[in-house]
């Protein structure tokens, strides 16, 4: 690992509250959004290894209602495998964003690690940009306010 520590930024602590405030389908679109984001210092260093990717796309089939939660749980399984057979920090996070943001599928409080990943992959990215981070985290709590309205029933 690094020898720079990745530090998050205060806005995590009102996305944070904010993830209180919405269903379970807002936050796995929210969850898988912010892992996507993140998914090109994945596919940029292993771009034949699918796993994220289809963990993202689980995510998203899953909010359609085709596949369940145990094929969404394979995906998970799968892209943190991923994530453990890789060398790359930024990529490393970047996986372990797409799988928490499928794990959301099965519990909805996986969200906030798969936006934390992905704030960790932009600080490893960024060589630990402060600016980077808090950037990633006000796009990602933008987001979650576009999904609160755009999405209100879900």
């Amino acid at each position: 690992m690094s020898e720079q520590n990745f530090t998050d930024t205060e806005t995590k602590a009102t996305i944070e509250e904010m993830l209180e405030t919405i269903g379970h389908l807002q936050a796995v679109r929210w969850a898988a959004d912010c892992a996507e984001r993140t998914l090109p210092l994945y596919e940029e260093k292993y771009p034949n290894d699918d796993r994220p990717r289809n963990a993202i796309d689980a995510a998203r089939n899953w909010l359609k209602g085709d596949i369940g939660v145990r094929d969404a749980r394979k995906s998970a399984f799968a892209t943190h495998a991923a994530a453990r057979e890789t060398q790359d920090e930024s990529a490393i996070a970047a996986a372990r964003a797409a799988g928490q943001a499928v794990s959301t599928a099965h519990l909805a409080g996986h969200a906030i690690h798969a936006s934390t990943y992905a704030a960790k992959a932009a600080a490893i990215a960024s060589g630990f940009d402060e600016a980077a981070v808090e950037a990633e985290r006000q796009w990602q709590l933008e987001r979650l306010n576009d999904i609160k309205r755009n999405y209100p029933n879900e």
